[in-house]
C-alpha cells in the first residue's frame, strides 16, 4: 500500500523531524511502497495536492537537511472539519484522494486541533468500510497535549526560552540603575513553556526572579508588590510572564489583546507584556522594558533540542508500526519511565480524548506565592532540553530543506 503523511498547526523545530521518522520507517517496511506528502495538511488530501516524497528525499544527505530545517516543510493550515452529518463533503473528497493515490494509512502531524481531525476523519472512514487507517502524531511547542508526557517541539521550545531569557539576564544588569525586564512567552493558555526557563537555576542564576503563569489567578496590584521585593535584592529585575495570564481589562486599564480568533475559536494572545509594562512604569516610575519572544520559539533550529529531534523521529517512526499493526483514530504518546536517568515509552491513546483539550501546567508545581516553580518542574524540562544537533551551514548560515 502507500500511505501519506501531513503536517498542520503552528511551525516547531521538531515537526520535520517526525516527518523524517514516518518517512525512514516507510522505507523499511516492505508492506509500503510510496510515501506522499500533503501540502497544507489536510487541505492537500482534499484538494489531491500530493507529492512524491522519495522524490524530495532521494537521500540521506537530504533527509539529514530535513532534521535541522524548522516550521512545516510541507506547509500547514488551521482548518477545522465540520461533522460530517452537517457537511460530509471535505470527507469525501478525502476518501477521494486516498482511493486515487492507493493509500492505506494517513499520518497527521498535529496539536489538539489536529487530534480533531484525525477523531472525525478516522470515525466517519470506519464507517464508511474503508480499511484505511489514521494516526495522529503529537507536536506543539505549547506542550498542552492530553496524555502524553510532553509534545515534540516544546523541548526545543524550552531550550531557545532558557537560553534566550540568560542573554536578556546579562544585558539587562550591567548598568547601576533600577529596571525591570518583562519577557512575554508562548504558551496559549498553559504555563509549560514559560515555566521553562526555571532551568537556569540549575546553571546557577537567580532570575528570571518572578514567573507568573495562566494557572495561577494574577492581580497587578501583587504583581507590583513582588516587584517592589524582588528591588530590594536586586538592582535589575527580571519577569517572565506567560502570553496566557488571566489580566483583565479592568486590571489592564484596556484591551491589549485583538480579540481576533483562528478557526478553532482560539484567541490570538500577545501583548500582555507590553501593558505589564507601562502599569510598571507609571506605578514604580523606574527604567522598564518588555520583549516579546514572539514568534521566534517556534522555528529557533540553532539553538534546537537533539533529544527533542531525536524523540520527535522516534514518535513518528512508532506511528506507522501503529498503523501497520492496524490501529486507527490514534494519537501517538510518550510515557515518562523515570527522570534520572531520563526514559520513555512510546504509547497510543485516542485522539478524540485528546481532541480540542488542554493539558495545563501542575499547579503543585507553583509556588505559595504564585509567582514562581518549584524544584519538580526543573526536575521534568531538563531532560528534554539535552544535546545540540549538528547544524550545517553555508556562508555561515544554517541551511534549510525545501520541498
Amino acid at each position: 500500500m502507500n500511505i501519506a503523511v501531513a503536517q498542520s498547526g503552528g511551525p516547531t523545530c521538531a515537526i520535520n523531524a517526525s516527518l523524517a521518522g514516518v518517512f525512514r520507517e516507510a522505507l523499511r517496511s516492505e508492506k509500503i511502497e510510496t510515501v506522499y506528502g500533503s501540502r497544507n495538511g489536510i487541505e492537500g488530501m482534499i484538494g489531491g495536492n500530493l507529492v512524491d516524497l522519495a522524490e524530495k528525499l532521494s537521500s540521506e544527505d537530504a533527509i539529514a537537511l530535513l532534521l535541522q530545517t524548522p516550521s512545516t516543510a510541507l506547509g500547514s493550515c488551521r482548518r477545522k472539519l465540520p461533522s460530517a452529518e452537517e457537511d460530509p463533503t471535505p470527507y469525501e473528497a478525502v476518501l477521494a484522494t486516498l482511493q486515487r493515490y492507493g493509500i492505506g494509512a494517513f499520518f497527521y502531524i498535529g496539536g489538539n486541533d489536529s487530534m480533531d481531525t484525525v477523531a472525525k476523519l478516522s470515525a466517519w472512514l470506519a464507517q464508511k468500510g474503508s480499511p484505511v487507517r489514521v494516526i495522529g502524531i503529537p507536536k506543539t511547542i505549547d506542550n498542552d497535549l492530553m496524555y502524553t508526557d510532553h509534545t515534540p517541539g516544546f523541548g526545543s521550545a524550552a531550550k531557545y526560552v532558557a537560553a534566550t531569557v540568560q542573554e536578556i539576564i546579562r544585558d539587562s544588569s550591567v548598568y547601576s540603575l533600577q529596571s525591570v525586564t518583562i519577557i512575554e512567552i508562548m504558551g496559549r493558555h498553559a504555563g509549560w513553556l514559560t515555566a521553562s526557563c526555571s532551568v537556569l537555576r540549575v546553571n546557577g542564576e537567580t532570575a528570571p526572579h518572578l514567573i507568573y503563569l495562566p494557572e495561577s489567578p494574577f492581580s497587578v496590584p501583587k504583581f507590583l508588590d513582588d516587584i517592589r521585593n524582588e528591588q530590594k535584592k536586586h538592582k535589575a529585575v527580571v519577569v517572565a510572564v506567560s502570553e496566557g495570564i488571566p489580566l483583565s481589562e479592568d486590571e489592564s486599564g484596556s484591551a491589549f489583546s485583538s480579540g481576533v480568533t483562528d478557526p478553532f475559536g482560539h484567541k490570538y494572545l500577545s501583548g500582555v507584556g507590553k501593558c505589564l509594562e507601562h502599569i510598571v512604569r507609571r506605578e514604580l516610575h523606574c527604567k522598564v522594558r518588555s520583549i516579546e519572544l514572539n514568534v521566534m520559539q517556534r522555528c529557533s533550529s540553532h539553538l534546537a533540542s537533539l533529544t527533542d529531534l531525536e524523540e520527535a523521529q522516534q514518535i513518528g517512526a512508532s506511528a506507522v508500526r501503529a498503523a501497520l499493526a492496524g490501529e486507527t483514530g490514534k494519537m501517538m504518546t510518550f510515557c515518562r519511565t523515570a527522570d534520572r536517568p531520563y526514559a520513555v515509552r512510546i504509547d497510543s491513546v485516542d485522539a478524540g480524548s485528546v481532541a480540542n483539550k488542554e493539558r495545563l501546567f501542575p499547579t503543585e508545581w507553583i509556588n505559595g506565592e504564585q509567582n514562581n516553580v518549584l524544584s519538580d518542574a526543573i526536575d521534568y524540562f531538563l531532560p528534554l532540553i539535552q544535546g545540540e544537533p549538528v547544524i550545517r551551514t553555508q556562508n555561515g548560515l544554517p541551511v534549510h530543506f525545501s520541498v
